[in-house]
């Protein structure tokens, strides 16, 4: 199926809030959200910082405010809000496929690991990112420090990053990934932060387009166009669009996502400015099946839904309704659940906003954001368990949520002495409503479709004949945090600052359909955090020439997460009963992060060790059984977790243009307690957490001559916990990918008349080099407490891709 492309005092005060009330009122449609390309003014903490391993052929140069976008990977204490920090530059995002996650690019590093079930990571419903064993939920994202919400498929209270920005407009990320900072505008940063910067507009008038080609159809095109400085006060902008369209590596139905971002920025004097920062997306992907152990080993590795866009895709499913399922799932248990008719995703999302950045004195800069961003859902799937009024032993259901939410930050940055001083606040509105509607499929008789199927894909080509589930969910954030970057020696740095949260959500509006789920009422009340002091300590000393030791120590919160009955591990997910029952007892996650390290550099290697303990509490896990349609789903407090690990990395530049990256990640994350469901005891004290490994390896060798680079990586991931007793396992794997490019620069080089075209790049990557078959995401239908369960996806098998791309 195919879419179509689809101090200044008194007059800055003035300036910014008349243009802040034009981008609201824009926003007030569907939503705005905004960045400033500076990020946070460093101050002189910034002063101390060092390059570590990386894990490709990178510049290698001690990491300095502000930080060049062109870096590729480096690791660095620069003494701000957060502990020790790894930034992910543009070019090291550049050597990927096009389109390709960051995230993905991320997962290099030690301790982080990356998963979905589509070669570039762009797959919503698979996406996931663990931290040093805290899952992408826990873990707060930013974009130009506007707050992006849990990073989670059905996000209750922001967006996807990529569905935000696209790749190639990503300037870099700064990532912590222990103790999350208080000045990350985040409610959910339990095991750090992950903060996107967009680049800034060009100087210099021109454009950028590229084109990728690639495995099962995929074409992804990028252009970009830079107005250049338009005047004497250097105002300049772009605008870009990019179309990523790919048929699935297995079953029927494409992934279809484009996407239009657009910045301006406005300097004032020398170091001010004004900046806004639009973004637009549409997201429509046909969803792979979730799979089982059982699943996965009696029916094979291309087991999918039965859509695929003929009328042949609709019978066989209309006949698995039946009973009457094809020969490939004889040795399958489970035959009505391995799969449906059609699993999609749909999301609209307009997001933006505009940023003052002042210096006000040679002393004191103040910085402020508003904000706004709507998105609507339709996520669809069949339910071949209950029957439609035709007449067809199957109905469709879409979840249809929408989030419309606004917001502002503000911060003062002091610096006197040998202080650097910031202060801020947050405040957020944000409205979710959660909806489910059931569509009739048409009968079929002897062999005809009696009607037209409902639109698998986005916004239903019919009225609903009944509604399944409602609930709205309002929420107000407020934050505010202190801190200072003390250096008492030029190569030493101090902070300690502290956060302070508060955070309502009531949820209400509720409607259950007994007749379908059973006696009971959808959830309706409210929940609040409140936390008045969460600290961060660290502190980092550069002795010698090339060595450097750190520490990091905080304490962080996660506020009541939302979401759609039965999807996720809220409170308000449940029925009224359920909820009545667990609020006496709710208390919200939170933890304390302990984290040292010490770090060696110079010109033949790069060598870091990082070690970690945390302590966990009242961590809430979605517990689920039953078919995954309409689940036996529970919201418990599986207690407290024990977290210890240790990274550790090296790279060796072995001669001129080799370097060779090894690194080792070591995590033990256990249960403390065991628990009790339903009258029942399961021993989970003692087992490691579900779906992080234990142990995870990466290497990558690099090689770098004149115009021509190329790199082979490869990682190793042990065995995953499927269950929370451990009695289900995935097994580990070995993966390994190649790239090559080939830089031929300016074709005036070639042929006179061509000298406009400038920076020209032919890409060459292979995903999966050996082919293997694994598990990738896991969790996303919840976790069993012991045993088999169907809730996990594969990744994808051997993929090829070539790209070109060229400046003008």
């Amino acid at each position: 199926m195919r879419r179509p492309a689809k101090n200044y005092g008194e007059r800055l005060s003035t300036v910014l809030f008349s243009s802040t009330v034009m981008v609201s009122l824009l926003a007030a449609g569907h939503a705005a959200q905004a960045a400033s390309p500076h990020g946070r003014h460093h101050g002189k903490a910034a002063k101390t910082a060092a390059a570590a391993p990386t894990p490709v052929a990178a510049k290698r140069a001690i990491v300095r405010a502000p930080l060049p976008q062109n870096e590729d990977i480096a690791i660095s204490a620069r003494r701000r809000a957060h502990g020790t920090m790894i930034t992910v530059g543009a070019s090291a995002i550049a050597r990927s496929v096009p389109g390709t996650n960051p995230l993905k690019v991320l997962a290099q590093q030690p301790g982080v690991m990356f998963q979905s079930d589509d070669p570039q990571g762009v797959d919503t419903w698979s996406t996931q990112i663990y931290m040093h064993g805290f899952l992408q939920n826990q873990i707060s994202t930013t974009l130009d420090d506007i707050p992006l919400g849990e990073l989670a498929y059905r996000n209750y209270n922001g967006l996807n990053p990529i569905q935000a920005i696209s790749s190639e407009n990503v300037g870099r990320l700064d990532v912590s990934t222990g103790a999350g900072a208080e000045s990350v505008a985040s409610t959910n940063n339990l095991g750090g932060s992950i903060e996107y910067h967009s680049s800034d507009p060009k100087n210099r008038m021109g454009g950028t387009v590229a084109q990728t080609f690639g495995s099962n159809a995929l074409y992804h095109t990028f252009i970009r166009l830079d107005s250049g400085t338009l005047n004497h006060t250097g105002t300049k902008f772009y605008v870009s669009y990019m179309r990523n369209d790919t048929d699935k590596w297995k079953g029927g139905g494409d992934q279809f996502f484009q996407q239009v971002n657009a910045k301006l920025v406005q300097p004032i004097g020398d170091d001010s400015r004004i900046s806004s920062f639009f973004d637009f997306s549409q997201y429509e992907q046909f969803n792979y099946q979730d799979y089982s152990l059982d699943i996965w080993k009696n029916g094979g590795n291309y087991i999918d839904n039965y859509y695929n866009g003929r009328p042949s895709g609709y019978i066989a499913a209309i006949q698995a309704a039946l009973g009457h399922y094809p020969a490939s799932f004889d040795g399958i248990g489970d035959k009505a659940d391995a799969a449906y008719y059609d699993s999609t995703s749909a999301t609209t999302d307009y997001f933006g906003g505009l940023t003052g950045d002042f210096r006000l004195t040679d002393s004191v800069r103040w910085k402020t954001t508003f904000y706004g961003h709507g998105e609507q859902q339709y996520n669809h799937w069949t339910n071949p368990f209950s029957p439609s009024p035709s007449g067809a032993p199957m109905f469709e259901e879409v979840k249809e949520p929408s989030i419309r939410r606004f917001g502002i930050l503000s911060s003062v940055q002091y610096e006197v002495a040998r202080n650097h001083i910031e202060g801020g606040v947050w405040y957020e509105n944000n409205q979710f409503v959660s909806t489910m509607f059931g569509y009739s499929q048409p009968n079929v008789v002897d062999g005809v479709i009696q009607g037209t199927p409902v639109n698998p894909i986005g916004s239903p080509n019919q009225a609903p004949f009944m509604q399944l589930y409602g609930q709205t969910t309002n929420t107000n954030t407020f934050t505010a945090f202190v801190q200072d970057t003390y250096n008492p020696l030029p190569n030493v740095a101090l902070h300690f600052g502290f956060k302070s949260l508060l955070n309502t959500s009531r949820a209400g509006d509720g409607y259950l359909n007994t007749n379908f789920y059973g006696p009971g009422a959808s959830a309706t009340g409210t929940l609040t955090t409140a936390r008045a002091f969460l600290p961060h300590i660290s502190g980092d000393w550069h002795f010698l020439t090339h060595h450097e030791l750190y520490f990091d120590v905080a304490e962080n919160v996660h506020a009541y997460p939302q979401g759609q009955f039965k999807t996720v591990a809220s409170p308000f997910a449940v029925t009224q009963a359920a909820f009545n029952y667990a609020r006496p007892t709710l208390k919200p996650e939170s933890d304390w992060a302990y984290a040292v390290g010490y770090r060696y550099s110079d010109h033949f290697l790069d060598a870091t060790l990082h070690a970690y303990h945390t302590d966990f509490s009242n961590r809430l896990q979605q517990i689920t059984s039953g078919n995954i349609v309409n689940p036996i789903s529970t919201v418990l407090n599986v207690g407290n977790i024990t977290m210890n690990g240790v990274d550790a990395g090296l790279t060796m530049r072995l001669f001129r243009g080799v370097s060779l990256y090894n690194s080792i990640s070591y995590n033990h994350s256990t249960y403390d307690s065991n628990v009790s469901s339903q009258g029942v005891t399961y021993y989970t004290k003692g087992s490691q957490v579900v779906a992080y490994p234990r142990l995870m390896y990466k290497s990558s060798l690099s090689y770098a001559y004149r115009s021509f680079d190329a790199h082979i990586d490869a990682s190793y991931m042990s065995q995953r916990n499927l269950s929370y007793t451990g009695d289900a396992k995935v097994p580990s794997y070995w993966l390994a990918d190649f790239g090559m490019r080939y830089r031929f620069g300016t074709m005036g080089k070639y042929a006179h008349s061509l000298g406009f075209v400038q920076n020209v790049e032919l890409d060459f990557n292979i995903y999966n080099l050996t082919n293997q078959f694994y598990v990738s995401t896991m969790g996303e239908n919840g976790f069993p407490l012991s045993g088999d369960y169907q809730s996990f996806l594969l990744g994808a098998p051997r993929q090829f891709f070539g790209s070109v791309r060229a400046e003008f």
